[in-house]
């Protein structure tokens, strides 16, 4: 492996497997704290959001504005301080998301494994582990991910290997669907099994000899996170670039909902988006209906009432995030089966109802705007394909489930990465 602040030389890719990030790049900007996270990712989503429609149209990936992330310092942010990062607060690190998701849900779905990924290392990374990676992450590179499998029984059925070495090393050798960010990373987390089958992470070059990156996601929404497949082939993994993931869930754990926090957040800024340019159409092309007797639409009190449905919809959507994002950060500061549960049903009511929001709202968005708002070229419907595909990520309805044993009779969310 390359030692830190290096790079190996690069492999030559084929159509199949485009080129990797390129690792020349300036170091980035460390972000300071909560107030400038906040302030960086605002100005790059109003930078980000003017080109999102054509970028979904057209299918253009989003390499750019993924390095202008990186340069700016956010993928940093929820580095400890103890190793220079800011630490960030979750509400604002959910904050973060929900601002990006609004200009662009695509864009925003990338780094949510990068933060996931990052979070592992700080649960179970050995010392030297953490200030490699994070010294990584905070000049500037990108985790992507490989954890899903195709063909398997569920989605915890995880069949990728790591086979031992005489040298204490591995050889990893599966094949992963759905790998969100796999194709702009500089490193690739591996979900795989080790000997006994216990799960562990494999953070992999991104073009390590028999890593293939294939951009073959077709999704009807979600269009520009080239959530493809990885292949693995005999990819040799040095011993200490593995993490024992399975010992994250042996004790009380907020990988699940950490990692939940950011889809709901997702969710709710897509919600926050549409009902955005829904307002915006109304105002500026929609025509009054001829019965409403105003000379605006704005001004219909049909339409009035349905957006202010739909804005309390919205609201209800923000307030649960942040109550869910809080609960994850006071459980972090005392962390016990209690407090962890409870974070996990407070981020599993945000991400409910934020998935309904999403889905609503993008879809309630022609029903205010009208006839010519359905017109391909505004490419308006991107937000409802959006949030149907990314609300699909996981089953709210097993969430319910989950709050309603809680709210019954006490009994905690089981304890695994999707709650």
């Amino acid at each position: 492996m390359s030692a830190p602040g290096t790079r190996p030389d690069r492999m030559t890719a084929s159509p199949e497997d485009p080129a990797p990030p390129d690792g020349t790049a300036p170091p980035a900007h460390v972000i300071a704290g909560d107030g400038e996270a906040l302030a960086v990712a605002a100005e790059l989503a109003r930078d980000f959001r003017t080109d999102a429609a054509r970028r979904d149209a057209e299918r253009l990936l989003p390499r750019a504005e993924l390095d202008r992330l990186s340069a700016a310092g956010l993928l940093g942010i929820t580095v400890p301080r103890t190793h220079g990062g800011a630490e960030v607060r979750m509400r604002t690190l959910a904050e973060v998301f929900r601002l990006l998701a609004a200009a662009d849900a695509s864009l925003a779905q990338i780094p949510q494994n990068h933060f996931v990924y990052v979070n592992v290392l700080r649960r179970q990374g050995t010392p030297a582990q953490q200030r490699f990676f994070f010294a990584e992450v905070l000049a500037g590179r990108r985790f992507g991910n490989a954890q899903s499998e195709a063909g398997t029984k569920h989605v915890q059925d995880i069949r990728t290997r790591l086979t031992p070495r005489e040298d204490g090393g591995h050889l990893l050798d599966g094949e992963k669907h759905y790998s969100t960010g796999a194709l702009f990373a500089h490193w690739i987390p591996v979900l795989a099994r080790a000997e006994n089958d216990a799960l562990h992470v494999a953070y992999v070059e991104r073009d390590a000899p028999g890593v293939t990156v294939v951009d073959d996601w077709n999704g009807m929404g979600q269009r520009t996170t080239a959530s493809g497949t990885v292949r693995l082939d005999r990819v040799e993994v040095a011993a200490d670039r593995v993490v024992p993931h399975h010992l994250t869930f042996l004790g009380p754990q907020l990988h699940g909902a950490t990692a939940q926090l950011l889809h709901a957040a997702i969710d709710a800024g897509l919600a926050a988006g549409a009902l955005e340019e829904a307002a915006l159409f109304v105002r500026t092309k929609s025509r009054p209906w001829f019965e409403s007797g105003y000379e605006t639409a704005a001004e219909d009190p049909l339409l009035i009432q349905r957006f202010g449905e739909l804005g309390l919809q919205l609201r209800a959507s923000n307030a649960l995030l942040v109550a869910a994002a809080d609960a994850v950060d006071a459980a972090a500061a005392d962390l016990d089966d209690d407090t962890a549960a409870e974070a996990s049903i407070a981020v599993s009511a945000a991400k409910v109802h934020a998935a309904q929001a999403a889905v609503d709202i993008a879809g309630a968005l022609f029903e205010v705007a009208g006839t010519r708002s359905a017109s391909d070229s505004l490419n308006l419907h991107r937000y409802w394909r959006d949030a149907r595909t990314h609300t699909l990520h996981d089953p709210v309805r097993w969430k319910v489930q989950h709050i309603g044993r809680y709210v019954l009779d006490g009994t905690r969310p089981p304890r695994h990465g999707l709650i």
